[in-house]
């Protein structure tokens, strides 16, 4: 059975929550939420005990529990049953210039539905914030993919500036960079002939901040190998509506958008707690 397949059809299960845990995941072994979900079990959704929960912990697949030892303020969940495998996801980074106010938050939970599997804040000159929580950025990525049904959670990378971005890219990774002056070839053109070896090639997008790159910036980017300057479209983008459409472009043309969702009867996961 191939690994996106779902072992067992969620329409025969009415679950609480989904949840990512830390805890290795094994039939019979019993996992412990923490404070807050088991504050949102419990309080939010009125969970009691023998009420389902489904866990994922980014490796071991996604297992269908049963809460036990409820509480008020806490409860163990014993696994049941195991309803995926592990399934491989894009290898696709974002990196990007951190925004104000709550437009970084916007940012990293939409990457997250898109399928991102790394999320790098970058310090460029005309970026307009210079404190960045990437633990409160790990939290908020952690409840998109309980929500969205994915499988891993992206990691939150520690913030670095643009020269050592550039100087730590891995070797083979290809980095798309949208550019606003209109210096970049077609996105859509670049990734149509990137598709043929997308299996086997890494990628990742650098997104500008509100002031757009430096033109300093701009020349550095022009003379490195690894790095593609691309186009999107006629109009000027905010930079989250940018990093948005790089990513569903991606995954439209070279990513996995050809996989279809499971069938869940229509549950919705996890409003924000």
């Amino acid at each position: 059975m191939p690994p996106q397949l779902i072992i067992r059809a969620m329409s025969d299960i009415k679950t609480k929550a989904r949840l990512f845990v830390s805890q290795n995941l094994k039939q019979g072994a019993i996992v412990s939420p923490n404070p807050d979900q088991a504050h949102y079990l419990m309080k939010v959704m009125r969970a009691t005990n023998g009420d389902s929960v489904v866990v994922f912990n980014g490796c071991d697949g996604e297992w269908r529990c049963n809460i036990e030892e409820a509480t008020k303020k806490n409860c163990a969940l014993r696994i049941l049953e195991q309803l995926r495998v592990q399934a491989p996801e894009p290898d696709l980074w974002l990196a990007f210039a951190p925004l104000k106010k709550s437009n970084t938050d916007f940012v990293i939970e939409k990457a997250t539905e898109l399928g991102v599997s790394r999320l790098i804040p970058v310090f460029t000159e005309h970026t307009n914030t210079s404190r960045v929580k990437t633990e409160r950025l790990s939290a908020i990525a952690m409840e998109a993919a309980e929500q969205c049904d994915r499988l891993s959670v992206p990691e939150i990378a520690e913030p670095v500036d643009f020269n050592e971005l550039l100087a730590n890219w891995p070797d083979g990774r290809i980095l798309l960079v949208p550019d606003e002056t209109g210096g970049g070839q077609s996105l859509k053109a670049v990734l149509e002939k990137l598709s043929g070896d997308a299996a086997t090639s890494t990628h990742g997008f650098l997104i500008g901040p509100e002031g757009g790159f430096a033109p300093s910036e701009l020349d550095d980017l022009s003379k490195l190998s690894f790095v593609t300057r691309v186009g999107l479209g006629p109009r000027i983008l905010r930079a989250e509506t940018a990093a948005l459409a790089a990513l569903s472009c991606f995954q439209a043309i070279t990513g996995d958008w050809e996989l279809k969702p499971r069938f869940n009867n229509g549950y919705f996961f996890n409003a924000r707690r």
